[in-house]
């Protein structure tokens, strides 16, 4: 392994703290599959450009006009405007744009508009993303509104209830349309596919357009359409691996892929998807594609990804324990017998090793996957889920001794818990949520799976953590081997609480409100916890907010009747009752608390956020050109990593 004297934690830069992961066991692997993770991770960095044109219609632009000064050598790398744009531009590499990837709100440059122009005018003209045509000047009064004004494009997605929520996301995903406009469009849509066995995610892969006619209609991202020049990249790297497969289904879902790549169909993702899910032996996998729709205010568009991966397997006997019982939890979750699934079909659950991160899941990234989305697919053929074994140690590796525990939690005893079983019980929880909790429950026939709107991801996210602390604390996790004894789960639940009522706050910035969905969800079940029982509380102790648990008994109650509630909502598409759910207690933050965690947190001196450099897969070739091995090599810089992807790997100007 080249760059072998390695460490999880490489440089610190704003609210974001870079770290490596390491490929465990990757030398132990064959031939065959190393070049199979190759080509399946040359195929992932190729939709990088794909993400930063759906997070923000002028990222592209802004990213290569910035890359242009910052690689510059006539201008003086030696003021501190030149710092602030080096600091600017790391942030636009790390969240795919200029939107904070968890908040989404526009960060601003720290170096001034003047410096901007003077340094852009340096530039030779052919360095910079100019269209045919087009001046310098043009360039910049494109570019300066955006970046520079706060009221420009303010949020890149907005959630605010009672708002247009199209009109208000920055996100490139409608083009002059409005939110009643693209609902109806969509609305209409599902009706003429009413009664079909195998509906299509409408809106998946395209951008909503309103036309200067006014007609609205969809450009389908596919190789001869949108993110064209991308996609056919990305089709050529999955022909190469569908050459080194391991097994003819591997062979059959990228086949599946391409063909989706290439005309766009909606029915062609769902024949990938319900093949990607029968996709069990072998040692490596991968997600491609337009997959989550967070990114969207509307819930529907799927923002690019990739991640590639091969199994863990020692971790994987913990993940696979769960899924061989997945009928025994659906049959004794709290929920109403109504909305549980009489038969689970296909619960499957590896914990893996990231080998490559793209897209959506770069720098910063899950630490679990449950896939596919379609609640129908999830019926009929079940699911897939994993748990990303060498990222939760990445992170785990990089918190050891950083005081956080030691500042918010006052008790002694409890510190000793979390020291001891913390880490496995997140591990455990991840595992529930992932492999269990997206799986679990069934829509009522004739609930659209979209009707939810707005408030569909949080409600979902709920729902699966829900799900997974309910059953942490169930004494069939001790029957199961799967924790050491029945007081461990309190680690958990602790943490957990702690983080929905209090910890989690660091990362809203001052007079804001709570929007990314995790976060929501997290602040839902504590908050809906704290006001509903007696067995949560905030005390003061000299000076300062601890949380209090008296009864964990009562807390799991309560966990039961919320996730009860929360899948009703689900399972009948209570729109209205999602709505006051989330807006009373997922939303609103407590000034004066959170003022006071963020002067605690800022005396510890770390980063709220932390995000990834991805290994460097180098093919070692013979004299014959042909690959014997490949080296995993750990020592490029951020920097570097970022300004080579964005050579090697830039499809779309």
């Amino acid at each position: 392994m080249l760059g072998s004297d390695f460490s999880y934690v490489d440089e610190r830069f704003a609210d974001l703290q870079m770290l490596r992961y390491r490929l465990n066991g990757f030398e132990d692997l064959s031939l065959q599959q190393k070049k199979l993770i190759y080509f399946l991770s040359e195929a992932t960095l190729f939709g990088r450009d794909i993400t930063f044109e759906q997070f923000g219609k002028y990222h592209l632009r802004i990213r290569k006009t910035l890359e242009a000064v910052y690689t510059d050598h006539s201008i003086s790398h030696d003021t501190e405007g030149f710092r602030q744009l080096e600091l600017y531009l790391k942030r636009v590499w790390f969240s795919n744009g200029i939107y904070h990837h968890y908040g989404c709100e526009k960060f601003l440059p720290g170096f001034s508009q003047d410096y901007f122009e003077k340094v852009v005018m340096q530039v030779s003209e052919e360095r910079l993303p100019l269209r045919s045509g087009e001046s310098v000047m043009l360039l910049l009064q494109e570019l300066i509104p955006v970046m520079f004004d706060p009221t420009v494009l303010p949020k890149r997605v907005n959630k605010a209830d009672g708002d247009d929520l199209v009109l208000t996301s920055a996100c490139n995903f409608y083009q002059g349309v409005s939110q009643q406009e693209a609902e109806d469009f969509y609305a209409s849509q599902k009706k003429k596919a009413f009664g079909e066995l195998a509906p299509p995610s409408f809106g998946l892969n395209s951008t909503l357009v309103k036309t200067e006619n006014g007609k609205i209609e969809e450009h389908v991202w596919k190789a001869d359409g949108k993110y064209g020049r991308a996609i056919h990249r990305i089709v050529g790297c999955l022909r190469k691996a569908a050459e080194v497969v391991e097994t003819s289904q591997q062979e059959k879902v990228i086949s599946l892929l391409i063909n989706y790549y290439e005309t766009g169909d909606l029915r062609v993702f769902n024949e990938y998807c319900i093949e990607w899910v029968k996709l069990q032996e072998g040692n490596v996998d991968f997600v491609n594609g337009f997959i989550e729709v967070y990114g969207d205010p509307l819930g529907l568009k799927g923002t690019w990804e990739g991640i590639v991966e091969y199994k863990d397997t020692e971790a994987t006997k913990r993940t696979q324990t769960i899924s061989r019982n997945a009928q025994w939890f659906e049959d004794h979750s709290p929920v109403d017998p109504r909305f549980r699934k009489p038969v689970v079909k296909g619960v499957t659950a590896n914990a893996i090793c990231a080998a490559m991160l793209g897209g959506d899941e770069y720098p910063s990234t899950a630490i679990g996957i449950n896939l596919p989305n379609a609640d129908w697919i999830r019926a009929e053929y079940g699911s897939k889920s994993i748990t990303i074994s060498n990222i939760v140690e990445a992170y785990n590796m990089s918190s050891k001794g950083s005081g956080f525990y030691e500042e918010f939690v006052a008790d002694e005893d409890m510190l000793r818990l979390i020291d001891t079983y913390g880490n496995s019980c997140d591990q455990l929880h991840t595992d529930l949520h992932e492999c269990l909790g997206h799986g679990s429950g069934r829509l009522l026939p004739g609930v659209d799976p979209d009707a939810l709107k707005a408030y569909g991801n949080t409600i979902e996210e709920a729902r699966a953590d829900l799900y997974g602390l309910y059953f942490l604390a169930d004494e069939k996790m001790v029957e199961l081997k799967l924790l050491p004894n029945q007081d461990a789960y309190k680690a958990h639940y602790y943490t957990y609480m702690l983080n929905g009522l209090m910890t989690q706050l660091v990362r809203i910035t001052p007079g804001n409100q709570i929007e990314e969905a995790h976060m929501r969800n997290r602040a839902l079940i504590a908050n809906w916890c704290r006001a509903n029982g007696n067995a949560v509380s905030l005390v003061k102790r000299n000076g300062k907010s601890y949380l209090e648990i008296t009864d964990y008994d009562e807390l799991r109650q309560l966990i039961a009747t919320l996730l009860a509630e929360v899948q009703r909502i689900k399972s009948q598409g209570d729109y209205e009752a999602a709505r006051q759910l989330v807006e009373q207690y997922a939303v609103k933050v407590d000034t004066k608390l959170h003022s006071e965690v963020l002067e605690r947190y800022g005396k510890l001196g770390l980063a709220p956020y932390k995000g990834f450099i991805n290994p460097w897969l180098l093919p070692v070739t013979d004299s014959e050109g042909k690959i014997v091995d490949i080296q995993v090599n750990y020592s490029e810089t951020y920097s570097h990593q970022m300004l080579r992807y964005s050579s090697e790997y830039g499809t779309l100007i």
